[in-house]
């Protein structure tokens, strides 16, 4: 690598995020990068000229192996999106400076949707100024809801925490002699993978997703009444985030139904369990392979997974 590396993480935590970060940083090292820094909380750390050299803190491969297994964003992280081009040159011309001031050549994003985003509208920049830095994103997001792969690191992790959690909350319901209904919200603001394969996983009777948010409650309503009918004591309901309002839910399927219904809402614990051996091998091999890309000369790409094979796309079709 002819020029120093810097990364980035935006967006929610996950308990793999830094897992890729440690694949960047080792293979940046590997390839010979003189400096690898790391922007503090994203790119809105970066604009107010937060960033530090990575190399002064990661010392050892213990170092990096520890990084590797710490959840959450270990630089910060930020839910700061990029305005347009046309709209704002001033901030681009202010990022590019501080990239040019630290003779950047290699720049990383950790994140999700908004966080390809930035890649894109940076890398643009790139190509109507003639700057010489290449661009990578890398694939992190418990949603799963990245167009160009199949599984984006965060996902599998968080699904198995919230469906193991999920299991204690309706065993909690089922040891009464009564009948109870029990709702849980799942994180998924406008993405329903983890809410259906947790509902799923755990035999819920409904399961809301924001990509149905015309849902009938009447319907569900009825379907418990015809469950208490037939001698079903217990009914799951899954609601996913996008949704919300799963308190006064609870207390509408209440008072048609005559059946106490409670709602537990899990917030943002689901993020930051314990990382599945897939997540962590994917994050750091996705994070790995995006420095790899950027040294045959590829650039304004992101790294994702699909059909068994870990392939790159093209910002814009991300």
């Amino acid at each position: 690598m002819d020029g120093n590396v810097i990364v980035g993480q935006s967006g929610g935590p996950t308990s793999v995020i830094n897992s890729s970060l440690a694949g960047v940083y080792k293979t940046a090292i590997d390839r010979g990068a003189k400096k690898v820094y790391g922007m503090l909380h994203g790119i809105k750390g970066l604009l107010d000229g937060q960033y530090v050299d990575l190399s002064e803190k990661i010392n050892s491969t213990m170092d990096i192996d520890l990084l590797k297994r710490t959840p959450s964003s270990y630089l910060g992280s930020c839910r700061y999106k990029l305005p347009e081009i046309s709209e704002d040159r001033e901030t681009f011309d202010k990022i590019f400076k501080i990239l040019d001031d630290l003779d950047i050549k290699y720049f990383f994003y950790i994140g999700g949707n908004d966080s390809m985003d930035t890649i894109k509208k940076l890398s643009d920049y790139a190509i109507v100024t003639g700057s010489d830095i290449k661009f990578m994103g890398v694939p992190k997001t418990i949603d799963n809801d990245l167009a160009v792969t199949d599984h984006t690191p965060g996902f599998g992790s968080a699904a198995k925490f919230i469906a193991a959690t999920m299991k204690e909350i309706i065993r909690d319901g089922l040891v009464y002699d009564y009948p109870t209904i029990t709702i849980v919200e799942i994180m998924g603001r406008n993405a329903g993978y983890i809410a259906l394969w947790c509902g799923i996983a755990n035999g819920a009777e409904d399961i809301l997703l924001p990509e149905k948010y015309d849902y009938d409650e009447q319907k569900i309503i009825n379907n418990i009444i015809e469950n208490r009918r037939k001698g079903k004591k217990h009914h799951i309901i899954v609601n996913a985030e996008g949704i919300g309002h799963s308190t006064s839910m609870a207390r509408r399927i209440e008072a048609a139904t005559g059946i106490e219904t409670r709602a537990t809402i899990l917030g943002h614990m689901q993020r930051g369990g314990s990382p599945t051996c897939k997540d962590r091998v994917y994050a750091s091999t996705m994070g790995a392979l995006a420095v790899d890309l950027l040294c045959e000369g590829k650039t304004n790409r992101v790294v994702g997974y699909r059909h068994g094979d870990f392939v790159d796309y093209d910002i814009d079709e991300a």
